[in-house]
């Protein structure tokens, strides 16, 4: 090409600028008929997620993309958040929200949290009357629960209990007492009691997020069952509109998972970043040799050490299982050190074929989704210097 006929690059720039805007445009008359497809959705009782047509949609852009000579991968990521969007705003739009709504009157305890303000924003988007008690607040907790329909307590695990015998006398008989603690064990059997005098329904849950997510569309909660089948229905039913996914469980099945999901997971987390750092070795030169593995790996830690040693403290010094879990890692990393330094090949197949057995055909899922997973951290991280 002739240098001397090429548009120069802030003309360039500029209309990549204007196609950009375009595309904005475009974007803004999507989520336009996304609205209209939530008024039609919630007038037809019809749910929000719809997989097969999710599905269809991703095939047909993509297999579009590729005849236009655009990278399938990239297109599909795009559209993937481009659905997730469109069901954000459906939720917003209380799509899965009954026209005959009935509002109910919300009281969150420790509502000045992270996950107290969460749960607020969560159901005033649903069109509930919310109130917040906290440190501070003129709304006391007693005054808060003695008029609220339901009544959230979201406070620190260790002060749970405590909160709970506080408000639980005072909630109303026909009225509701939930929780959103990381343990349900001790939890919901306390609310269970301090209420048993009014009879006042009681449902445990556990929000397995964090209050940092960009949408709680798609996030999971735990829902374990304690008296009131009309309320808990209700906090299902509620869940589920926001466009969450809601897993039943007994409270002890809860605890027993979360000694895996996040106490074990929490420790190994925090076994790496202690081994890093002691082992002398500058961490950001080891930044300079990363696979997007190690990377992967190192932004997850990071960020757990980040955060409070508070929050994570009590989740995994509460739980009824963490000594049976801790000591089965510890068990298990001496072994590996023992295969490793002895370099025993034959025990350390045997391991491999162990753990890949258990794993099962979830491997194949897990090879697929990591290597669109470490596609995405590529295209952010690259040219990381």
């Amino acid at each position: 090409m002739n240098n001397d006929a090429s548009r120069p690059l802030a003309v360039l720039r500029a209309l990549l600028d204007a196609v950009d805007r375009d595309v904005l445009q475009l974007l803004a008359r999507r989520m336009g008929l996304v609205a209209e497809v939530a008024a039609y959705k919630r007038e037809h009782r019809v749910k929000i997620r719809d997989a097969k047509r999710e599905r269809e949609i991703l095939k047909d852009r993509t297999a579009r993309a590729v005849r236009l000579g655009l990278p399938e991968s990239a297109i599909g990521s795009i559209y993937r958040l481009v659905l997730l969007a469109s069901r954000d705003r459906q939720a917003a739009l209380r799509a899965e929200v009954p026209p005959e709504h009935d509002p109910k009157t919300i009281a969150i305890i420790g509502g000045q949290g992270g996950m107290g303000q969460l749960m607020a924003r969560l159901f005033a988007d649903l069109g509930h009357a919310v109130m917040v008690a906290d440190v501070g607040t003129k709304l006391t907790n007693v005054e808060a629960a003695k008029v609220a329909d339901v009544v959230v307590i979201s406070v620190p695990i260790r002060e749970t209990e405590r909160v709970i015998r506080e408000v639980g006398p005072h909630v109303r008989a026909g009225s509701l007492l939930m929780d959103v603690t990381s343990i349900k064990r001790a939890p919901l059997a306390v609310m269970l009691e301090v209420t048993e005098a009014t009879g006042a329904s009681v449902v445990g849950t556990h929000p397995m997020f964090g209050p940092g997510v960009n949408t709680v569309q798609g996030q999971r909660v735990v829902v374990c069952e304690g008296r009131g089948d009309a309320w808990r229905d209700w906090v299902k039913e509620t869940l589920l509109a926001r466009g969450l996914l809601v897993t039943d469980a007994s409270p002890e099945e809860h605890d027993q998972m979360m000694s895996v999901v996040q106490v074990m997971n929490h420790f190994q987390t925090q076994v790496l970043g202690l081994s890093l750092a002691r082992l002398g070795i500058p961490f950001e030169r080891t930044l300079d040799f990363t696979s997007p593995a190690y990377l992967m790996e190192t932004y997850v830690t990071a960020r757990h050490f980040a955060q409070s040693p508070a929050l994570y403290g009590p989740i995994e010094m509460e739980n009824p299982e963490t000594q049976k879990v801790t000591e089965t890692f510890v068990a298990s990393a001496q072994e590996l050190s023992e295969i490793l330094t002895t370099s025993d090949q034959q025990r350390f197949d045997k391991v491999f074929a162990e753990v890949s057995s258990f794993f099962g055909d979830f491997t194949e899922e897990a090879l697929e989704q990591s290597r669109h997973l470490i596609g995405r951290l590529v295209e952010l991280t690259a040219g990381r210097a």
